[in-house]
């Protein structure tokens, strides 16, 4: 069967968490508890913790706490969840609350699309200088996740049009043209992000920049030992010892065993 067949791309279209209602014994009353109990607490907890107002981009040298390199993934993944109980139980508050920390990101993107807290407050010049270790890519995978997963709830493009923004940015920065940086993510993420992407838009340049991601991976020379180097670093110094630990040591498709670690092996 043709890969581009109508029946074969049918058949890797995932169904909509939308489309979904979970109604047994065992799962619901989680879902309930999530919903009533745990979305909140996270949110407070984003809050208390200065992650949420990290996108005010108001901090300063000496100041703490000093935003950390995925601060910007915790917030995502809160808006996603929020996003998928919208899509079960509308809740008018939660709705608001979710479009207020939007609001409050989209006016974190920089003017080129660029949107990570740390990397545009604390260490502007280091963007994209530590792809095997830092987590820009990561964190804008979540992002980006988050962002369909609040269009799908709510139909609301908001959060949406800030991503393809900065998705437009990252395919400017990487890639094989003579100006691109030829690297990837060291904490696998953003590949799937950008699958997910290119189904609600139905854009096929983010599922090529999620396939040239991961064809890029473990190939050799290296990108994780020029990157290194270009840092005046022994790459035979790498903390974790081996690419194995981020599934880098050899090209995706020649990779027989599941290693290194878990999360992003997964």
């Amino acid at each position: 069967m043709a890969t581009d067949s109508p029946v074969m791309r049918r058949a890797y279209t995932p169904l909509p968490f939308t489309a979904v209602s979970v109604q047994d014994v065992f799962w619901a009353e989680r879902i309930r508890v999530n919903r009533e109990r745990t979305i909140p607490i996270e949110y407070q907890q984003c809050k208390d913790t200065g992650r949420i107002e990290a996108f005010r981009l108001n901090w300063k040298p000496g100041q703490e706490p000093v935003p950390h390199i995925f601060w910007d993934s915790d917030v995502a993944k809160w808006i996603e969840a929020a996003s998928y109980s919208l899509a079960q139980q509308p809740d008018p508050a939660l709705d608001a609350q979710i479009d207020e920390v939007i609001a409050l990101m989209a006016s974190a993107q920089q003017p080129d699309g660029y949107l990570n807290t740390h990397f545009t407050v604390v260490e502007p010049d280091k963007r994209w200088t530590n792809l095997r270790d830092w987590h820009e890519l990561y964190c804008a995978g979540h992002l980006i996740e988050a962002a369909v997963a609040h269009f799908q709830a709510t139909g609301k493009r908001s959060l949406l049009d800030v991503l393809r923004r900065y998705v437009d940015h990252i395919e400017s920065v990487f890639g094989a043209g003579p100006d691109q940086k030829r690297g990837y993510c060291g904490h696998e993420e953003i590949e799937l992000a950008l699958v997910k992407l290119y189904r609600v838009t139905g854009e096929p340049r983010y599922l090529r920049l999620s396939q040239y991601f991961v064809d890029e991976r473990g190939r050799q020379p290296h990108y994780f030992d020029a990157e290194a180097l270009a840092h005046g670093q022994d790459p035979r110094k790498f903390w974790a010892r081996t690419y194995a630990y981020n599934q880098s040591h050899l090209p995706v498709r020649e990779q027989r065993e599941v290693v290194g670690h878990a999360v992003r092996a997964m």
